[in-house]
């Protein structure tokens, strides 16, 4: 009898331990099973949100979020740790930028040449970085000279020949390129070069990204009066008005406690911003109407592509650099 009491214990405890791992697998199973239903639910609500969003605004917003997150990134950590990072970064978005845009005026019908339009926006960046403003210029107009020899160059392959004013046509695309992306866009290049500059090209990146978010934000909640219906149905006057706000309140806030400069000089600094980053956005809005075309490109998810992201800081550039020449 006791040999058979204790041959059953063993089998008894297993079956209540198999019993537990049971109903444990059915807890684990059910709980799992009602994550996986919450997170799909949550995932709905937040797509149907967001379409509502694009539909409205015409973007992608958490794609776009994380896109200007991770450019404003890496940003910051170039002009923080070592100012040749930013020469480099500034050196990518040009190259790009340049291409797309030429790339979009091709589709249109203007023949850019695109090799020699990468390489004049290259050559910019670092001329901007080492050889101050008279190097900018030097290469800006060297450029604009090389591709347009190239273009007319082309002419001798017969499949490239065209009428003496599409040729024109052609050379003026050209030129547009170079002062629109690496022209404008080195002076970002050369603010950050000057001692201390890095600071200011921090704030008008900084002041530019909270317009965009203010304009954003408040045209969401309050736009109803369009602002330049036939160039961008989306921008509304109630944006400009957050986007201002937005940019003063940015602009003070920078000046005293990164520019150890005066409020007045914030005042000043945010309103030049606020409106050079509108100009930029509708000049760029003009282009893809003229063109007949949505985005420059598609390689930035939730923003187009690279000109559609950088719009608003060209000109912006270009001010900045103005704003610390008089200031400092």
């Amino acid at each position: 009898m006791s040999d058979s009491r204790e041959d059953s214990a063993p089998t008894s405890r297993w079956q209540r331990r198999k019993v537990k791992r049971a109903e444990f697998e059915v807890f684990a199973h059910a709980t799992a099973e009602d994550l996986r239903a919450q997170f799909e639910a949550t995932r709905a609500q937040l797509d149907a949100t967001n379409e509502k969003i694009e539909a409205r605004v015409g973007r992608n917003l958490l794609a776009a979020v994380a896109i200007g997150l991770a450019l404003g990134v890496a940003m910051l950590l170039s002009l923080i740790v070592i100012k040749e990072l930013f020469m480099v970064l500034a050196g990518i978005l040009v190259a790009f930028t340049a291409f797309e845009l030429a790339s979009a005026l091709r589709f249109a019908g203007h023949n850019v040449p695109r090799i020699p339009t990468v390489i004049a926006a290259l050559a910019i960046v670092p001329a901007a970085f080492y050889f101050d403003a008279t190097g900018q210029w030097l290469v800006i107009l060297a450029g604009i000279a090389f591709v347009t020899l190239w273009r007319v160059a082309e002419l001798a392959r017969p499949s490239h020949r065209v009428q003496a004013k599409a040729l024109l046509e052609d050379v003026g695309a050209g030129a547009l390129v170079q002062v629109y992306v690496p022209f404008l866009a080195s002076f970002a290049v050369l603010l950050t070069a000057q001692e201390g500059g890095e600071w200011w090209t921090l704030a008008f990146l900084v002041t530019v990204i909270a317009i965009d978010t203010g304009a954003y934000a408040s045209g969401l909640a309050f736009g109803r009066h369009k602002m330049a219906p036939r160039i961008s149905p989306a921008k509304t006057w109630e944006g400009f008005a957050g986007a201002t706000v937005t940019a003063v309140v940015a602009g003070i806030l920078l000046a005293i406690l990164m520019l150890q400069e005066s409020w007045w000089v914030g005042v000043i600094f945010g309103l030049t911003m606020v409106l050079t980053a509108t100009v930029g956005d509708l000049t760029e809005s003009l282009i893809k109407r003229d063109l007949g075309i949505k985005d420059i490109s598609t390689w930035l998810p939730g923003h187009g592509g690279f000109l559609d992201r950088l719009d608003s800081i060209l000109p912006s550039a270009a001010a900045a650099y103005i704003l610390f020449m008089i200031f400092t």
